[in-house]
C-alpha cells in the first residue's frame, strides 16, 4: 500500500511539473514528430531522488516515436532541469518517462458510450 505524498513532495512535484513542461515546450514540435507533449503530473519518490514524470502524448499515434525521444535524451533533460532549479534543490532527481494514457481511456469509455 502506497503512503500518501508529504506537502513537501507536492510542492516539490508542481515545481518540477512546471519546470519540465517549460523545458518540453521549448524544444518545440518538431523534436517529437509534429506530436504535441505535455506533462500532465510529476509523482516524486520521498527521499526526492527519482521523479516519475507522466506525459500526454497526441495524437497517441505517435507515443511510442515520443516515448523513445524522451528516453534517449532523459540526460540532457536532466541537465536543464539541474541548470534552472539548482538554487532551489540540492537533489536533481533522476527522471522516469511514463506515459499518461488517461485520455485514451477518456476516449475508450466515450466510444463505447455511444455504441
Amino acid at each position: 500500500m502506497e503512503k500518501e505524498p508529504s506537502t513537501r513532495q507536492l510542492k516539490v512535484a508542481r515545481e518540477l511539473q512546471k519546470v519540465l513542461a517549460e523545458i518540453i515546450r521549448s524544444k518545440g514540435m518538431a523534436v517529437f514528430g509534429g506530436a504535441m507533449v505535455t506533462v500532465s503530473e510529476v509523482r516524486i519518490s520521498p527521499d526526492l531522488s527519482v521523479a516519475k514524470v507522466f506525459v500526454s502524448i497526441f495524437p497517441s499515434s505517435k507515443a511510442e516515436e515520443v516515448m523513445k525521444t524522451l528516453q534517449d535524451n532523459v540526460k540532457s533533460y536532466r541537465g536543464e532541469l539541474g541548470r534552472l532549479i539548482a538554487k532551489q534543490f540540492r537533489i536533481i532527481p533522476e527522471l522516469i518517462f511514463t506515459q499518461d494514457t488517461t485520455l485514451d481511456y477518456v476516449q475508450h469509455i466515450e466510444d463505447l458510450l455511444k455504441k
